[in-house]
């Protein structure tokens, strides 16, 4: 349940009669009637309110729920008098006189202090004047059916045509004001408005049906409907921290997913597999291979491990190693801006893998003699991994479509050593761990942009498990990552 839903549960059961007890003492709701019949008709003998046009009996097929024996139903034009507004021209308006509020003056908490219209003030107006204990409801645009109970009025005020001011006899208008704001003439709002304007008419807001209690129950039922509503909002306040706790929870389950897979608690240790020292061995005889084979530059020496770079426990048959250990590439986009063309080659920038896949329906595009060009220093192929590195940080993922396409220097491009490692790296640096070690150690920026330099990705420590168990950490993230995608449904 919505605090929304709660606090009209709670005001369903006060004007059905089901919040406080009924006692033969408090007399009938009929005695009630009859005291504000008698005011009403003293006002209009005055001259200070018009007398309406009578509606027809209620009859019991309009009843929408029964009330207690000693209630009564009514019309809100027979406890109230209403008006709709005095029909202002907006060029009428002017920076002093009397205040008018309009729909856009006011919310369910008060009046709204900016861009405030004012009028000249004259006795025709009177009728339009705002008192307090007043209910404003507004009858037209978006928020038809917005109300306002007028608890403090801070100046002289008066309304224009679009907002009807509600005015109930013998001082029954906080009630009249929880009978407004619960589901049984809301529902009738709804209902009611018409469908192309969104407006509700004079007609109906005095039809608008209200249960009316006797005049010593109304008191206890304001009582106890005012003991309940701050347990709404202790409600409210609750129900918005579990609602931002779920709508977090499935990405926070997915980062511990990842979690546990890159420090190997998601699936066992295998004796048989083998360790990562020897894998290593074999991808460093492979690059060694590919450089004497002028494949791949030789790199600069990098700096040995020290504990203070490690973050966490790894298997025993597991070993850490930096992530240019394991690459023959690790390079960016064009650091120049392109002459895109109409049509070409596809140009990714980090908006098209945000998203977590590679997206080409918005791409700019340039020429193939711009493309191979660009492809002497960066050329991204089938199994590299894409990493942004600006704007959205620390976001990757494995190339999988064999199309030709360059890419801008908001994209970092690693090229591995063995092509079966990247579906785990890729795990790897969606967990958070990757940026977060990169924040750790070093992150580069300019005033407005963070990005992720490519030494200090270059230098990023990998947890690097048997090739056998990397497959298998990826079916099993495979397996569940499903589920918390679930959870957000």
């Amino acid at each position: 349940m919505t605090p929304e839903q709660l606090k009209a549960s709670i005001l369903q059961c006060a004007i059905q009669g089901k919040l406080v007890e009924q006692r033969s003492e408090d007399g009938t709701a009929e005695e009630l009637y009859l005291e504000i019949q008698k005011e009403k008709k003293e006002l209009i003998k005055a001259g200070k309110i018009k007398k309406e046009k009578s509606l027809a009996d209620i009859a019991e097929n309009d009843v929408p729920f029964d009330i207690p024996e000693t209630w009564k139903w009514v019309y809100l034009q027979n406890i109230s008098y209403i008006n709709g507004g005095y029909a202002f021209k907006s060029t009428d308006y002017t920076t002093d006189g009397v205040r008018v509020v309009r729909i856009s003056d006011f919310n369910e908490e008060g009046f709204v202090n900016t861009k405030i219209v004012r009028h000249p003030f004259s006795e025709d107006l009177s009728p339009y004047l705002l008192n307090e204990g007043d209910i404003l409801l507004c009858m037209t645009g978006g928020t038809v059916g917005k109300s306002y109970f007028v608890k403090n009025l801070p100046e002289k005020m008066m309304t224009n045509q679009r907002v009807a001011t509600i005015k109930s006899l013998c001082n029954i208008q906080e009630y009249v004001n929880y009978v407004i704001l619960s589901p049984i003439t809301q529902r009738v709002i709804q209902h009611s408005k018409n469908s192309t304007n969104d407006n509700i008419s004079m007609d109906t807001i005095n039809g608008f049906l209200v249960p009316l209690p006797p005049e010593k129950e109304i008191a206890r039922i304001i009582q106890r409907i005012k003991e309940c509503l701050p347990y709404v909002d202790r409600y409210a306040e609750a129900y918005e921290k579990l609602e931002q706790f779920n709508a977090q929870f499935p990405e926070d389950m997915k980062k511990s997913i990842l979690q546990y897979a890159i420090q190997g608690k998601l699936v066992e240790q295998r004796l048989e597999e083998g360790t990562a020292e020897d894998l290593y061995k074999q991808i460093h005889e492979e690059k060694q291979k590919l450089i004497k084979e002028g494949k791949i530059k030789k790199e600069k020496p990098l700096a040995e491990i020290t504990e203070d770079e490690i973050p966490f426990d790894i298997p025993v048959s597991w070993k850490w190693v930096r992530l240019s250990d394991i690459c023959t590439l690790i390079s960016d986009g064009t650091h120049r801006t392109p002459q895109y063309v109409e049509n070409g080659i596809p140009f990714l920038s980090v908006k098209d893998i945000s998203s977590g896949y590679m997206d080409f329906s918005n791409t700019k595009f340039i020429t193939e003699k711009e493309h191979h060009a660009l492809c002497t220093r960066c050329k991204p192929e089938v199994n590299d991994i894409l990493y942004c590195r600006i704007g959205t940080l620390g976001k990757a993922l494995k190339i999988n479509v064999d199309k030709e396409f360059s890419i801008f220097v908001s994209l970092g491009l690693i090229k591995l050593v063995n092509a079966d490692f990247a579906d785990y790296l890729v795990h790897v640096f969606n967990s958070g761990y990757g940026f977060a070690w990169i924040q750790n150690n070093k992150v580069g920026g300019g005033t407005h942009t963070y990005k992720i330099n490519l030494e200090v990705l270059r230098q990023m420590v990998i947890p690097l498990p048997p090739i056998e168990e990397q497959h298998r950490i990826v079916d099993k993230i495979e397996e569940l990552l499903p589920y918390c995608d679930r959870l957000k449904e």
